[in-house]
């Protein structure tokens, strides 16, 4: 398992994100920093990554063990319960 990489900034943009916005973050705003792919910068991106997780490609498993890790940060932080405890486990139940 990764160890997170997500940091929640005050400063962030909430909300929906223009393509600017989008590319303005920090690569530790979103749930795969290497391919800068859900952005989680308030509770409903997080639960948008969590919905979209399985749905993600080009990436490795690794990438998405840091993912994973990464959404488990995010989600306490916005206290967001997650039932999953694996990544394999996204796309197979519903949230």
């Amino acid at each position: 398992m990764s160890d997170s990489t997500w940091k929640f900034s005050p400063t962030t943009t909430h909300g929906r994100l223009s393509t600017a916005e989008k590319a303005a973050l920090p690569a530790s705003a979103f749930a795969f920093p290497k391919t800068r792919k859900e952005p989680m910068t308030d509770a409903t991106h997080v639960r948008d990554a969590m919905a979209r997780f399985d749905q993600v490609g080009g990436v490795t498993e690794a990438e998405r063990d840091l993912a994973f890790a990464n959404l488990q940060t995010a989600a306490r932080h916005f206290k967001i319960h997650m039932k999953e405890t694996n990544w394999r486990q996204f796309g197979t139940a519903s949230h």
